[in-house]
């Protein structure tokens, strides 16, 4: 079974969380995730998550921390997800892939229809500003 690493980014501003959904013609489409994409060849999550947020989103991005990795099981492949938690650095968003974004606060989270893979993420970044 194919397995892949994703990097992503939890994207914070004014206290509130980008949520980015996929577009119709992605796999798991309309689905709710965290922006991000796949590891290419010797490159590490963080700069993965830089370059992939520069070419989705159009912005810059400052990495203030991670989360630990998730493990997901789809039926026809497996994926890591290595999630940031950053800051932006530019303002003007231009969407490359996606259908939407959305601005949501923290508490509202859980409301979105997440990729499966996200859910994990979603929870842990919730328990992490809890314990503050």
């Amino acid at each position: 079974m194919k397995k892949i690493e994703v990097s992503c980014a939890i994207i914070e501003k004014d206290g509130l969380v980008l949520a980015a959904q996929r577009s119709e013609s992605m796999s798991l489409p309309l689905k709710w995730e965290f922006p991000g994409g796949k590891h290419a060849p010797q490159e590490t999550a963080a700069d993965c998550l830089i370059r992939e947020i520069k070419e989705e989103l159009g912005v810059d991005i400052t990495i203030s921390s991670s989360l630990s990795p998730s493990d997901w099981q789809y039926p026809n492949f497996a994926i890591t997800l290595y999630p940031f938690v950053c800051g932006l650095d530019s303002e003007e968003m231009s969407l490359a892939e996606h259908k939407c974004i959305a601005w949501v606060k923290p508490e509202e989270l859980q409301d979105l229809d997440w990729a499966e893979a996200d859910i994990p993420v979603v929870n842990d970044y919730l328990t992490c500003l809890r314990e503050g």
